[in-house]
């Protein structure tokens, strides 16, 4: 059908004049906009999923976008390749504004080709790729393809490794969202994993590079394709995925939110809006929400509300390692990311995925120009055979090296426990954080009051009368000597010591005054982080 109407517009536009070749061009334009087929679009729809084009104008503002090349076609040879070749090739590509600010977007169309890539298909992409980079503007892939097309063979393998190789050079250039509204399976499942936010729906979207078939008969296994790779899995599971959600309106909606809070590139600032949370506002009810009793749980999410513009933030791999709070929030109108340990998880432990989680979230904050506030109550790394098995050496210091090499303005707050190396972590002053504040139920220290006390007195609560009492005693001592909530503001290793009710005012204060930081790097290629 698409093929007849071409070359009846090309017989017409031999004879006809300039007005008749324009409403050629607009007759073509109609047939690129209304797809292959309504039954394309009836099957799409059935599967719970919207179209490209309908995709699109969920994300950009109405009417911004503009395409690029629409009547793209490919020009690949056998399998029935020849006999067609419909307009845009299974990609849709272009430019528009979300909140009026300028977005690149591609967004396979799972109606051509199945949205699979082909030779025409990835140059598409990859013109995109580059004209977002040049524009230093964020670009949003709208995934929801079958991987290569096979007729086109190593032509369309190809393709994506040049889609690799863009989305390493814009990584910390730009930000580079990944929305999966489809399957993505084999090779083209790197793309996402590279690019910084990858974004799932539940029940339509999978990710895999072997898939349910390959498993079964490599290891036996059965599974589905969402048991595998659905969105569940990878926003809970695996962590490749930040963020999941029920249905596409609601996961393109937060893409938008998500992009109200990035700069449009590395050379610039995420955007500030007017704030009416007033900036002196107290927060008396932090001091309930805290225990002073270390060992009671509580939870670190509504500390966040408290203190955070309008108790408003985005959690960013929210199922994935709760023991760590990541949280991209504003405090008074200015975007920060927030990093916390989570007591009501694991006691707030940093094992290997909360290392992990806290290392790539640092890092993006640092390469976009986001400050980091980080909220510590943490009483260590999580022992075990499984996690030093594991290599939380290695692991664990990716978020040590984060911190370390970050520039952008660092603040941390003290709430409760900071033992050991885990305190050190966590954005202490000595490895570089600007300011470093405390709350009077502070504790830190080496390890816990129980085990210090274990091993420096072993020898005299061994030897006493009765050791449960002299163990007690002990740990008194320890504590009024060593874990005092002002023995670090006398050393100098937190620059004060604040009111719990405070923290909004002195952290936006302080954020005020690190507005202009700057630091010079040393010069190198490139660091050699822990992998």
């Amino acid at each position: 059908m698409v093929n007849d109407l071409v070359h009846a517009s090309i017989e017409v536009t031999e004879a006809a004049d300039s007005h008749g070749q324009v409403a050629e061009l607009h007759a073509i334009r109609a047939q690129v906009l209304a797809g292959p087929s309504e039954r394309a679009t009836e099957a799409q729809h059935a599967k719970g999923k919207l179209t490209a084009r309908e995709r699109i104008a969920l994300l950009l503002d109405e009417d911004s976008f503009r395409e690029v090349e629409p009547l793209r076609r490919h020009r690949a040879q056998g399998f029935g390749l020849e006999s067609k070749k419909p307009y845009t090739d299974g990609v849709i590509t272009g430019w528009g504004k979300v909140e009026g600010r300028t977005v690149f977007v591609y967004a396979h169309d799972f109606r051509i080709f199945g949205g699979a890539l082909g030779e025409a298909h990835a140059q598409k992409i990859h013109k995109i790729m580059d004209m977002a980079l040049a524009a230093g503007a964020p670009l949003v892939s709208l995934n929801d393809g079958a991987g290569a097309r096979i007729q086109e063979g190593v032509s369309a393998l190809a393709g994506y490794g040049g889609i690799f190789q863009r989305n390493t050079k814009a990584s910390g250039v730009i930000p580079q969202i990944s929305v999966m509204l489809g399957p993505c399976a084999g090779g083209a499942a790197y793309s996402p994993a590279l690019t910084d936010f990858v974004f799932m729906v539940r029940e339509t979207s999978q990710m895999f590079i072997t898939g349910p078939d390959v498993v079964k008969a490599v290891t036996g296994e059965e599974i589905t394709q969402n048991g595998l790779g659905g969105a569940d899995v990878h926003s809970g599971t695996s962590g490749v995925a930040h963020f999941a959600y029920d249905d596409e309106e609601t996961c393109i909606a937060e893409v938008r939110y998500l992009l109200s809070m990035l700069p449009q590139n590395n050379r610039e600032y995420p955007p500030c809006v007017p704030c009416t949370d007033p900036q002196t506002r107290r927060s008396e009810v932090l001091l309930d929400l805290v225990p002073a009793d270390g060992s009671r749980p509580y939870d670190m999410a509504k500390v966040i509300e408290e203190i955070v513009d309008d108790g408003e933030y985005l959690e960013v791999h929210e199922r994935w390692a709760r023991n760590l709070i990541c949280a991209l929030a504003r405090l008074n109108g200015m975007v920060v990311g927030i990093v916390a340990n989570q007591p009501s998880t694991l006691a707030g432990v940093l094992d290997i995925e909360a290392s992990e989680k806290g290392a790539r979230f640092v890092q993006m904050c640092d390469a976009f120009n986001i400050p980091i506030v980080t909220l510590e109550d943490v009483p260590g790394f999580l022992p075990g055979v499984g996690q030093e098995h594991g290599g939380i050496i290695r692991r664990g210091a990716k978020l040590l090296y984060a911190y370390c090499n970050a520039t952008v303005p660092r603040i941390s707050v003290i709430l409760r426990k900071a033992y050991g190396g885990a305190y050190i972590v966590m954005d202490s002053q000595s490895i570089g954080a600007d300011l470093s504040f405390a709350w009077p139920t502070n504790e830190i220290a080496v390890m816990g009051a129980e085990g210090a006390a274990n091993v420096i007195f072993r020898r005299d609560i061994a030897a006493a009368e009765d050791p449960e009492a002299m163990r007690a005693q002990k740990i008194k001592e320890y504590k009024s000597e060593l874990m005092h909530p002002y023995y670090a503001a006398e050393r100098g290793l937190v620059d004060d010591v604040i009111d719990p009710a405070e923290t909004r005012e002195v952290l936006i204060r302080s954020l005020d005054m690190l507005r202009n930081k700057h630091v010079d790097a040393p010069a190198r290629k490139h660091g050699n982080p822990p992998q």
